[in-house]
């Protein structure tokens, strides 16, 4: 393009490129210039001192991370947790709004949106404390499974670490799959609805339908989805954890965020913390560039 051109095309459109510069700005401040901070992991960090008046260490902190036996079954327990919470999340996702897509009674259709909605909007510290109060010792659940007679005598849910991946597994899955589901809704309704009328005509159950033209049609954006989840795999933060986590199970409670809280920013090692935060990243990088390979691979889906 053209210098004269260049400067045509940004006069014709200087209302978007204004109404897009606040949000630039905030993407500059909040997240491009606190990168600087990273030099924090190469140094000795002292809070008294200036950024630049520190004494430099190089890689000692990564070092030092990579001893440390906490680290690993920190990372353990995040990438557990991360591969549970991306199956299960996904697949009650997709499951529930294609049974959403399926019912045809507008009213009890926007009812049970509305309904699933709720939960996302609802601080983990209430989830956290109805699925303690739903799972205690003498909570519904134990008395549901005692009347039934599956169980002789009521189960410490809480306090048995094995358990406890699956606990906050569930606990995520009620929360956000209401919310999960909006996209693939917008997706299902996009679908070519003559599609569905050949497959009836052809005598194609709705099951079939949901299968064989549902599906297919919103792949790409199951993909898409797929990847950005991906890339968050290791970020899956450390509130549900916390609040869920006690003393008997602390083992399986510890993720990433929560180490570096413990053992990086709580015992004053900013520099180590800092060092755990990139790890993240890089992590995290690694992590959506080999999902975005394999969805190119397979000839779909690419997010870059």
């Amino acid at each position: 393009m053209s210098r004269k051109g260049y400067w045509h095309t940004i006069k014709n459109q200087k209302i978007l490129i204004l109404m897009s510069l606040p949000f630039v700005i905030w993407l500059i401040v909040f997240r491009y210039i606190p990168v600087a901070g990273w030099t924090m992991a190469f140094q000795d960090y002292r809070p008294q001192n200036s950024l630049l008046d520190q004494e430099w260490v190089g890689l000692h902190h990564f070092r030092e991370l990579f001893r440390e036996p906490t680290f690993y079954r920190a990372l353990e327990n995040t990438l557990g947790m991360g591969i549970l919470g991306i199956v299960f999340g996904t697949l009650a996702a997709i499951v529930f709004a294609l049974l959403l897509n399926e019912i045809r009674f507008m009213f009890f259709k926007r009812i049970t949106q509305t309904l699933s909605y709720l939960p996302h909007f609802v601080s983990w510290v209430i989830v956290a404390n109805i699925v303690i109060t739903m799972l205690s010792v003498e909570g519904p659940i134990n008395g549901f499974l005692m009347n039934l007679g599956i169980i002789e005598r009521p189960i410490s849910f809480m306090s048995n670490p094995d358990l406890f991946w699956g606990i906050v597994t569930i606990a995520d899955v009620w929360k956000e799959t209401g919310w999960n589901a909006i996209i693939y809704l917008a997706a299902m309704a996009g679908v070519n609805p003559q599609l569905y009328e050949a497959a009836r005509v052809d005598g194609a159950s709705r099951l079939r339908q949901m299968w064989h033209i549902t599906l297919p049609s919103i792949r790409p954006v199951i993909i898409i989805l797929l990847i950005l989840s991906i890339g968050n795999l290791i970020n899956i933060g450390f509130e549900k954890q916390m609040l869920l986590g006690n003393n008997i199970v602390a083992e399986k409670a510890l993720v990433i965020d929560l180490y570096a809280l413990n053992y990086g920013i709580g015992m004053f090692r900013y520099s180590f913390g800092t060092a755990i935060g990139i790890f993240k990243s890089v992590i995290s990088i690694i992590l959506i560039l080999i999902a975005n390979s394999l969805a190119k691979k397979f000839g779909e889906g690419r997010v870059f």
